[in-house]
This record gives C-alpha cells, structure tokens and sequence, in this order.
C-alpha cells in the first residue's frame, strides 16, 4: 500500500504550462518558437517571457530554426539519391522507372480523391468546374515521355499493367466525367474499396441495353410533358415545376424497381415541393385527373381544412422483379427539411413491425432534398447524426439532392454556404457522395444503383447529388433573371434534359425521330384521359396485403368515449414485484438501491406510489396488453429528476438491467431510449414514428419543458395541424417539465399558453395530471380508448418526491382519469365563500397554506385537462358550493402566459357571465421566469396568499 503524498497540489500556472506543453500543441509551440527566434517582438508577453526562460547552451548566439534544418536534410538527400550508386544488379535507369511508378501509382490515388473537383457535373458549364494541379502529370514528376511507358496498375480495377496513357483514360473516364465521387473520406477500408471496384469496373459507364434507354427517355418524355401540359393548361399557377431536374423520374423508377429486386418491401419517400408534383403523378401514379381538380379547387376536402396541392402525400403499389412494393410519399409542411426526421421515424416503425423477418432491408427510406436547404437546414445535420445511433437508426438512408444551384435567389458560393459543395454535412456519418450531371440520365440511373446496392450491403446512409438547375423561378410566377441574370440567359438556351438524350438516341439509332414524337405524342394523350400513367402501377383493388394498420377505427371518435383504465389487485402486486425486482448479482447505486426497495414496499401495498412507481406501473400494464413502449428523450431512462429509473447500472462492471422488459414472456417491445441532444429532429422522428404505428406508446420527454422551443416547427406545422391539413392522425405524447421552482427562466415554465393557443377542433389533448394515479390512468387512456389523438403532458419536478403527491393502490385499482377534481378535504360547502381554480403543483401550495391558516371557507378545484375542456366535469366539481360568489384562476405563470388567456372564457360559460371571477398570477413578463430565488419566493408567497384571500390581489381582477 503506498504511502500518501505529501506534496503540494499543482498549481494552477503549472496545470496550464501541462496542458500547453502537450504532444498535441507540438505544431502549434514550433511555430510560435521560430517566430520568436526570428523575432521576439512578434509574439504575445507571456510567450515571449516562457522562452527566454528556457536553458541556452553556453557559446550559442543563435538556435537555429528547425524548418531551415529540416530544408538541409532534405537537399542533402535529394543530391545523395542523384550521386549515389545503384545496388548491385539494379542500373538507374531501373531506378528511375521504380521511382517514377510510385508516381503513378500517387497519381492514381490522386483521382481517387480529387477527381471530382474536374468531373464535368454541372449541366450549365461546357466542361469540368475547375482545372485541379494535383491530377497533372507535371506535379508528380511524370511527362508526356512517359505515356507509352507500362506500369503496374495496383489496385485500380484494370489489367495489372498498362501504359500511362490507358491508366490516365481510365481514371479521367472514372472520376472526371459526369460523376463526381467523393468516397475516400470513408474511414472503412473495405467500404472505400467497394466503391472503388464498382466506378472503376465499368469505368463510371456502364452499357445500357437499347431497350432500357428507350425506357428511360419514355420517363424522360412523361415528366417533360406533364410540366409542359401545366404550364400551357393552368398559366401562372405556382407547381414548382422539374423542369431541369427531369431526370430524377427516371432515378426513382429504377431505384424503386431494383430495390422491390432485392427484396425491399416498402419505400418511404420524403421530399420538399420541387417536382413533387411530378414525382406523384409520374412515380406513385396518382390519376391526372385528381391533380387537375387540385388545380380548379374542385377537391374534396370533406371535414379537413385541407393543404397546397404541393404539399401532399400519397401511397401506391408496384410491381417489381421481386415481388409487390409500397411506395410512400410523406405529407410535408413548408418547411424544407423537416419531412426527413419523420420519414425516417415512420420507416423505424414499419421496420419494427417487420421485425421478425429482415428489418434492415424490409423498409427503405429515400429523401430528397434541395441543395440550399440541405446545407442551410440544421435539422439536416440533427437527422444525420442520428442515422447510426441504436434508438433512430433505419439502417442506411438514400439521399437525393436536387442541386438547382440556387436557393430561392441566393446565389451557390458567394452567400448560400460556407462549404464546397453543398452535400459536406453528409461527410460527418462517413457517407459517399455521388455528384452527378443531371443532364446525363444513363449516370444518374448508374450512380443510384450504386447508391442503393450500398444502402443494402453496408446500411449506411449514401447521397446522390442531382446537379442540375430549375429552368423557371423559385415559382412559375418568378422572374429569376432580375437576380441572376447571366445564370438565366445560359439556361434559356440549352435544350431540355429529353431533348438532349433524345437527340444522342438518334445518333446512335436507338430511336428514331418518329418514335420520339410518338412518346411525346402517347404522354399527352395519357394525362389528357386522366388515368394514372406509371407503367408498374397495381391497380386499386388487386393490392396486396401489407402489413399496415388499420386507422379507420380511429376516425370520427369522441374523447369522451368510456373506457376502463383500472387493473386488478392481484395484476397491481404482480406487475408492482416486476418492475421493482433487481437480480441477485446486480450491483445498484446506494440511492437507486432505496428507490427499488422503496418500490418493492409500495407494490405490496405498505407504503403509497410515489410518482415513478405509478408511472412505470402504467407501462408495465400496456406492456403485458400487447402495446408496445417507446419513450424516449435526453435523460429519459434515468429521468432529468432522478425519478424513472427504468434502466438500471450495475455499478461493478458498468452493465445494465431493464425491469421492464423482464415483465412476462409474451409482452410487448419496450424502447427507453437516451436519445442525443436534438430537440427538432427527435421529436420529428417521434411524430413519425406515431402517424405509423397507433398501437404503441410513443413518447417523446423534453429534458425540461422548454426546451422543446427547440421543435417549434414539429408541433406548429405537424402535431397541432397535420389531421387538420392532412387527415394524418398521431397518438404522440409529448412530456413537458413545468413547474415554478425558482430555477430561472428557461428551468420552469414548458409554455402552456402555446399549446392551448394551438388547440382546436379536438385537434390535441393538453393534460396537467398532479397524483401518480392520476398519470397511470392517464397513460392507459391513451392507448386504451379507440381515439388517437396526440397528448401534451405537463409533468411535474417538485411534485416527484413530494409528500402529497402520492396515490393509494385502490386509486388505480379502481376508478379512471378524471378531467377534473373537485376539493378532497371534508369541507363544509355551506361555509365556503371563496373558490380557488388551478392547474398543477400551484395545488399543493395553496393547500398546504390553507391547512396551516385553518381557512375552512376556501375551496380548492383543480383542472387536470386544459384541452379539450369538459365543462360538465367542472360544473360537477362546482356543484356543492352553492353559496360561493367569489371565484379565482390562480396560475403560477405572469399573465400573458400558462392558461389564463386560453381557459378564462371556458371558465365564464361555466360560472356565468356575470360571476365575480379574479384572475391571481404573476403580473405580465416578458421572460417566463425571474433568474432570483429570492425573488421568486417573494413572487410565489404573493401570488399564493392573494389567491387565499390573504392579501389583496392588487388590480388583478379579470
């Protein structure tokens, strides 16, 4: 055993001289050094005291500098290498070819790597973006003499040796041609060579089948004629056309048939609106003739408000060499990104529901996105980074850009980005990137193929940037050389997409001129009839089942529908011993180690639930029901409070322990997922998954309740309005932490006014439970009822471990959720004078406060459903106090915020018009919260007492 130290700690100089000194700041310190020795003015004070204190050798007037030694090692062994004599056997003319096949082999890599840079990718340039030194010939020591020299090929996938000539041909023909491959950023090995073998194989060309040309330009020709027949039919209506992007129908047709090939069952697609239009009528097979309705406003919308034609979903079947596929195009807001997060959601729950037989390549999400929304989006970056993680990921993503150039009028380089190109978020998961020249349709098909056989073999994510442009404005109604006036001018005079391939076709006689008038001639004629025009369409009525869920039985119900939320006694004790059981061996955490034998004390009925045992009770009941569970945010196994503890840590060797999926051997999946440091795009995944799966719990827990400001356009543009706008319905629940409790202004208030702001229509439910029980029955009603309808939880923090906020076994062993609870102490109604309405933990104060005062004349009613409001479950609560005349909302929140704005008209059809209602609240804020706890004390102890009738509200009547 060793002897304790008796030196002094470092200090805090020396720590830091430490830190500086590091290994990893040796570049940094030579550098710094050499400006000091050439000249000690040039660097900061401090540095220039630390060095000259460093120890000098005696006699030396001047160190040298380390790069002026390091340049005369090098000459010294650049004229060693050039007198030197050859090893025996080896005369230097054999030396020379040696060393200059090391340069070819650099220059082979070189392309690998660079190629991109001078790949002829854009369709609005006559050649490559730029001319790239590093793929000459001069900058690796190698001439024109050498290009009938042969070299050894390594590992290029070619003949094993070849001239110079024959190697630059191939890999110019690979890497500079119309794709642009960015792979040798991937860290495995085995990945960059997959890639490699595929581009070089067939040198980035493959050989198309004149069949299959001529059904690429039949695509080609059905997506030009449907933005032409648009345009001439319905002048100046905004579609977001695809005019210049027309190759991306093609691009998805072979990528939908290749991947139903090899065995995929479903595809999700996500994408913004250009061409989405397009992508419905010529990939889905929506009829033509429900588009155009679309464009007359003759669509029937039925109860829903309804959306923009381009916005839209739809689903459909087809054919494929492997068999049937469903194909689905996500509903999408405005909002350009945000439909990824929620294709990829929905695709983790198709391939949950496939679980039992191949998960990973059962589903297959395709995004598409826009080049300038792709790199300005963070929520892009956010979608990326869960693509690997164990809770979101869908086993690999294809990713389509549509690379207009242009964003909105904000030009490529100079303003939309600070990157290369607009595709290097994608680089942060490790994903190749295909950047190919739309106006090459055969490269686009090739590129998506390797793409998609990628996906499939690695199930990682893959890009494909469609480099192209948009032949009209932002809109049709846009004039879009008022901003980029030389951009125009050279789109305005090329030939479209079909034109130009049509033409090669010719040349090359594949087709000839007639039948290219036919195609175009046959397209017309098929939107004109109005029937859906994708050839591999299966017919309504000859679908075949999938493995979809039934939500008919959903729509048009009332919230209001009964329905039995209590379990038995003997279910309580049995599910109560589970999630409370720890095996043997395992080593809990000393405080954890309480909680569980607290837990155990509570499941035998000796002492009450506290908040995490009613709860977790909750789940364990759906569990063993057959609903499966998936609840995750930032801390959710543990709970942000130190409450949940779902997951449990052995505190010896670090492995962990789920109670709840130890339940029974038939139960339901359970997910408790710690989810990375996303607001927006989690949430989004989570809306996803619940449009998808009705059966499960999904929940989705705010670390603290506001900070789900973070997700604003989830809630704003998909969970308050999507049935609206869509008939998309979602069970989602959404735990928000509020609760007054003098932690600041972005620690206490989950902002329940927007929420209730954005109810109507039976759109949401906003529930603010306050008893464990009152959670458990909460939770069951959820799934139990045969609504769906998504939940908005305000949970609570202080009341987690408060001594009142408990509930007895024959809580939930009987009884159900109540929307509202009318006073529980054995008041005297004939003596009560003074009514006090509230939501919340706020309860528990007022009440502690009147039993201490001992004032039997106020009565305490609280509203544990904000939304919808049930008028006769309050007017139940009210009945007994017949002689109360003063009535108070009493909310812990300022004024122009929780619900008070919302609530206070509900609250008069109730009362009365005429009734004496006060408002008691914090006075207007423009912050949520006071940073002081001091002052929060002095602000809660006020609003508490005015509310009693302690102290005067002061001008605080409504």
């Amino acid at each position: 055993m060793t002897a304790p130290t008796t030196e002094a700690p470092p200090s805090w100089e020396e720590e830091r001289a430490a830190s500086l000194l590091d290994g990893s700041n040796a570049a940094y310190l030579e550098q710094l050094y050499e400006r000091y020795l050439t000249d000690p003015e040039a660097v900061p004070p401090e540095w220039r005291e630390f060095f000259a204190g460093l120890p000098r050798v005696d006699g030396i007037q001047r160190e040298a500098l380390h790069s002026e030694i390091r340049q005369y090692f090098r000459d010294l062994a650049r004229r060693a290498a050039a007198t030197r004599p050859c090893a025996p056997g080896i005369d230097r003319e054999t030396l020379e070819h040696v060393r200059k096949q090391v340069r070819v082999l650099q220059l082979i890599n070189s392309y690998r790597f660079l190629g991109h840079l001078q790949a002829h990718i854009n369709p609005l340039r006559d050649g490559p973006e730029r001319q790239v030194e590093e793929l000459t010939l001069a900058y690796h020591g190698l001439g024109e003499a050498d290009l009938d020299t042969r070299f050894n090929t390594g590992s290029l996938v070619a003949p094993a040796e070849l001239t110079l000539r024959e190697i630059l041909e191939i890999v110019q023909q690979t890497y500079c041609g119309h794709i642009g491959a960015e792979y040798m950023h991937i860290s495995s090995t085995a990945e960059k060579r997959w890639v490699q073998h595929h581009l070089e194989s067939v040198r980035a060309a493959p050989e198309y089948t004149p069949s299959q040309r001529r059904y690429i330009l039949e695509r080609l020709t059905s997506a030009e004629t449907l933005e032409r027949y648009l345009h001439a039919k319905y002048v100046g209506q905004k579609r977001f056309s695809l005019e210049g992007a027309e190759s991306l129908i093609p691009q998805l047709d072979d990528l939908i048939q290749n991947a139903g090939a090899a065995g995929v069952k479903e595809v999700v697609i996500g994408m913004a609106h250009r061409g989405r239009l397009n992508v419905l009528v010529n990939i889905l097979g929506k009829p033509p003739a429900e588009l155009f309705r679309e464009f007359e406003g003759k669509e029937d919308n039925g109860r829903l408000t309804g959306d923009v034609k381009y916005h839209k979903g739809f689903s459909s079947d087809m054919n494929t060499p492997g068999g049937p596929i469903h194909v689905a195009l996500a509903f999408n807001p405005s909002h350009l990104e945000i439909v990824g997060p929620v294709v990829e959601g929905s695709v983790r729950a198709r391939q949950d529901l496939w679980s039992q037989e191949d998960p990973q390549d059962s589903v297959l999400p395709v995004v598409l996105h826009g080049d300038a929304a792709f790199a300005g989006q963070g929520v892009v970056m956010e979608t990326f980074n869960m693509a690997q993680t164990r809770g979101f990921t869908t086993h690999g993503t294809v990713h389509i850009v549509v690379n207009n150039q242009i964003g909105f009028t904000t030009s490529t380089l100079a303003d939309a980005r600070s990157t290369y190109y607009c595709t290097d978020v994608a680089k942060m998961v490790g994903a190749p990137i295909f950047h190919v020249n739309g106006d090459d349709p055969e490269a686009v098909v090739f590129v998506t193929q390797i793409a998609l056989d990628y996906r499939l073999r690695f199930h990682k994510d893959v890009v494909v940037d469609l480099v192209c442009y948009r032949r009209h404005g932002h809109n049709e109604a846009d004039e879009p050389a008022v901003t980029q006036p030389l951009m125009y001018k050279r789109i305005r005079a090329l030939p479209t997409t079909r034109e130009r391939y049509a033409r090669r076709l010719i040349e090359e006689n594949v087709v000839t001129e007639g039948e290219v008038d036919n195609f175009v001639q046959r397209s017309r004629r098929r939107l004109e009839a109005g029937r859906p025009v994708v050839p591999y369409l299966i017919p309504d009525g000859e679908q075949p089942k999938h493995r979809r869920v039934n939500w008919k039985r959903f729509v048009g119900q009332d919230w209001r529908t009964p329905v039995d939320t209590a379990i038995s006694a003997e279910r309580f004790r049995r599910l109560g011993e589970r999630i409370a059981h720890v095996p043997d061996d395992f080593h809990l955490h000393p405080r954890v180690a309480r909680i569980m034998a607290a837990r155990a004390k509570m499941a035998a009925g000796e002492q009450p639930m506290d908040w995490g045992f009613g709860e977790t009770l909750a789940y364990a009941s759906l569990l063993t029901e057959g609903y499966p569970l998936r609840l995750c945010g930032q801390d959710s196994s543990r709970g942000t409070f130190f409450h949940r503890h779902a997951l449990l840590h052995d505190q010896a060797d670090g492995h962990t322990y789920m109670p709840l999926r130890h339940l029974a051997e038939d139960q339901a999946r359970c997910d408790i997922i710690d989810s990375l440091l996303s607001e927006e795009g989690v949430l989004a995944f989570e809306y996803g998954y619940a449009t998808t799966e009705p059966d499960a719990l999904v929940i989705w827990e705010a670390q603290f309740g506001d900070f789900a400001n973070g997700a604003q356009v989830v809630i704003d543009q998909f969970i308050s309005s999507g049935e609206q706008k869509w008939g998309r319905l979602s069970g989602l629940v959404m735990y928000l932490p509020h609760g007054y409790e003098g932690q600041g202004p972005e620690h206490s208030s989950a902002r329940i006014e927007r929420y209730l702001q954005l109810c109507a229509q039976h759109n949401m439910q906003v529930c603010i439970p306050t008893t464990p029980a009152q959670m458990f029955h909460m939770l069951r009603r959820q799934l139990l009822r045969p609504y769906r309808k998504p939940l908005i939880v305000f949970t609570p923090k202080s009341l987690l471990r408060h001594p009142l906020a408990v509930s007895g076994m024959d809580e939930v062993t009987g009884g159900g959720f109540r929307t509202v609870i009318g006073e529980q102490d054995a008041l005297d109604p004939a003596g009560v004078d003074r009514l006090v309405l509230c939501s919340g933990k706020i309860y528990y104060e007022l009440l502690e406060r009147r039993r201490n005062e001992g004032l039997h004349n106020v009565a305490l009613v609280r509203i544990e459903q904000l939304y919808p409001f049930d008028e006769p479950a309050l007017e139940a609560a009210l009945a007994p106090f017949e002689r109360v005349r003063r009535w108070v909302w009493c909310q812990e929140e300022p004024q122009n915020q929780g619900a008070w704005y919302s609530i206070q008209h509900r609250l008069r059809s109730v009362l009365g018009a005429d009734a004496d209602l006060q408002r008691v609240s914090r006075p207007a804020s423009a912050s949520p919260a006071v940073g002081s706890l001091r002052i929060h004390q002095q602000q809660q102890k006020h609003v508490i007492e005015a509310a009693l009738g302690l102290t005067e509200p002061k001008g605080q009547t409504a």
